[in-house]
């Protein structure tokens, strides 16, 4: 679920990315190096980083508490997760490609007899293979050749594969006003950092969180404050309204073999 600390980790990770725009390895964009980080600067430091030509940017929530704004129904939203292990069945034969990543649940039903099989860390398509055959070899003939097997005398093969797939539950919602504050050496670094990053964030209407929602950033305001300027101190606060859901997460398996009623018949797929 996400709450205030994942908001401001998100903020924090974006204006560090409108800042160094080639990475954490190249050149800041106002030309120092920045520091950006969560919470209010310790006076110290900040003067010792501003003597030596440094800049902070801290990510604060402000005064104003949390506002609910609860409007929408409480109902779980599911991601479609796609295979990364593809199976195929020629006649009797059955076929494994692709990449057998873990968590996958690999499925084959012969003559109505399922043999289930979920990933696991390092399975290849021949190892998968070989489970599944081996599973088989119990009762039936099975003729396994790398990634593929063969069961003479099958009437019925049928091979799915399918992934758990992750969902969500919005449980509430609320606006929280988040404070950018640039700490700057000098009023050309103060208007270039405090530039670089509003121009990112409006090019960013809505940020990911953790739990993989989206939090709506809309600007408010802002203020320059230059009260310090002969303790080089030249400052730039922008004001963000982000409105974000606290969420439950949770994996729903997926179905491999089911059965169903169709005109009082008995169908089974």
């Amino acid at each position: 679920m996400a709450d205030q600390s994942d908001v401001e980790i998100s903020i924090a990770s974006l204006a560090a990315a409108a800042l160094y725009p080639d990475g954490p390895n190249g050149l800041s964009v106002p030309g120092p190096p920045c520091r950006v980080y969560r919470g209010w600067p310790n006076p110290a430091a900040l003067d010792a980083d501003l003597a030596q030509g440094r800049i902070n940017v801290t990510i604060f929530a402000g005064n104003a508490a949390p506002r609910p704004t609860t409007r929408f129904s409480e109902e779980w939203l599911s991601a479609t997760s796609v295979p990364t292990l593809q199976v195929s069945v020629s006649n009797t034969s059955v076929s494994f490609t692709g990449s057998a990543e873990p968590g996958q649940l690999v499925g084959v039903r012969v003559d109505g007899q399922p043999y289930i099989y979920r990933t696991q860390a390092n399975d290849t398509p021949a190892l998968v293979a070989a489970t599944i055959a081996a599973q088989v070899r119990v009762i039936r003939i099975v003729h396994l050749q790398g990634s593929s097997f063969d069961i003479p005398g099958a009437n019925n093969l049928l091979a799915r594969i399918v992934v758990d797939c992750s969902a969500i539950q919005e449980i509430r919602r609320q606006r929280l006003v988040i404070r950018v504050t640039c700490w700057c050496p000098s009023p050309a670094t103060r208007d270039t950092t405090a530039t670089a990053i509003d121009t990112a964030f409006a090019m960013a209407p809505f940020i990911s969180l953790a739990d993989s929602s989206q939090a709506r950033l809309t600007f408010t305001g802002g203020a320059i404050l230059d009260q310090s300027e002969n303790a080089s101190l030249y400052r730039r606060d922008l004001h963000y309204d982000v409105e974000y859901a606290t969420t439950l997460a949770q994996t729903q398996p997926a179905m491999l073999f089911g059965a169903l009623g169709l005109n009082a018949s008995h169908i089974t797929a």
